[in-house]
């Protein structure tokens, strides 16, 4: 069964992570994380497939990386917060 995690929540699953991390390894690491957008879901593997980064050297970087590759659409409202929750 897949876990779903916000966008607000993707922090906290990183850091379960040890760092650093390569690329490949968080893809098998969150092969069964799917990503709760605005407008639907994905799984983080097919949003790890199009980083450009081979590896993660701490958190921050880890989640920098992945929200600049995560669409424009699945965030929201331009100016929107996604709030709390």
């Amino acid at each position: 069964m897949a876990r779903e995690v916000k966008l607000n929540e993707l922090t906290e699953l990183l850091d379960s992570a040890s760092y650093p991390l390569s690329v490949d390894t968080a893809r098998q690491e969150f092969e069964d994380v799917e990503l709760v957008y605005a407008d639907g879901t994905e799984s983080l593997r097919d949003v790890l497939d199009r980083v450009e980064d081979n590896r993660f050297d701490s958190v921050d970087e880890a989640q920098s990386s992945i929200l600049n590759t995560v669409p424009v659409e699945g965030v929201g409202e331009p100016g929107q917060s996604e709030g709390e929750g």
